[in-house]
């Protein structure tokens, strides 16, 4: 039961991670509803990694070009524009990340924000766009650095109440920043790379000596990190592709929907409230 488990929350993390969903309100949906305890936080820890190497696998040799090209100044601004959108949230998660935890990461928090952000997810949409209706190509290089501090400053959001979605959060923020959906969606992906990866690494290494208490081990931790990986890829070019068309509308319906099953589970004793 626990290599089926780590199967279950491995897709579930990897198809939630970078949609504008929540992957923490599903997780904990999917962990209670599994009678999944992860111990220490490590297992979710752990499978994360997963999700976060899928996109930098997605965008390798378009990453390899811009490391590689940084004498130009394009590539040096796209760079400065990633430092700036992580800093706003990266310091806040570094000082505050426990207690944050502590306070909003239960799900009753966690279903409130999920449907906030649907609600701010439909306005946005809804509001007249500037852009055409056909096709969008995304254009990071767009980015002004003015742009990337809004950006970085609505990812703080998702720092401080679980449940609103990194990826919700910063594709609002450049949404709202003049970016058209396609470009607002592609920046968060490169902008999660940096924060993810950092948060991921400082969170195995305090819990390292946690791992041998993981339900199912190491052969659970890794299969739900491959599983991750594999169903994180597949989002991330699904994404891209419905972005350039459609709008986040169905998202921000299924948010809304999702956050009142938590609360009406919570209700009910069905799922712990705390």
């Amino acid at each position: 039961m626990d290599i089926i488990n780590a199967i279950i929350l491995g897709i579930v993390e990897g198809l939630t991670e970078f949609l504008p969903i929540s992957s923490s309100g599903h997780l904990i949906v999917a962990e209670s509803l599994l009678g999944f305890k992860d111990t220490a936080e490590v297992f979710t820890v752990v499978i994360q990694v997963g999700s976060i190497l899928a996109v930098i696998w997605y965008y390798r040799n378009d990453l390899i070009k811009r490391i590689l090209g940084l004498s130009s100044a394009t590539m040096q601004r796209f760079w400065l524009n990633i430092i700036i959108a992580s800093i706003p949230a990266g310091l806040l998660g570094l000082v505050f990340a426990k207690k944050i935890d502590e306070l909003f990461y239960h799900p009753v928090p966690v279903a409130i924000a999920l449907i906030i952000g649907g609600i701010i997810l439909w306005i946005v949409e809804s509001r007249p766009s500037k852009h055409s209706q056909t096709t969008e190509l995304a254009d990071v290089d767009a980015v002004t650095p003015m742009q990337a501090l809004w950006i970085g400053v609505a990812q703080i959001f998702s720092v401080v109440f679980p449940g609103t979605s990194r990826s919700g959060s910063t594709i609002v923020g450049g949404m709202l920043t003049g970016l058209n959906r396609a470009t607002a969606t592609a920046f968060s992906f490169y902008l999660g790379m940096p924060i993810l990866v950092a948060a991921g690494l400082y969170k195995l290494y305090k819990a390292r000596h946690d791992f041998s208490i993981v339900p199912g081990g190491t052969t659970a931790l890794i299969v739900g990190t491959v599983v991750s990986f594999a169903s994180a890829f597949l989002v991330v070019g699904w994404l891209l592709n419905y972005v350039s068309r459609n709008n986040f509308k169905p998202f921000a319906i299924y948010r809304v929907v999702l956050g009142m099953v938590i609360l009406i589970l919570a209700a009910t004793g069905v799922m712990h409230s705390a």
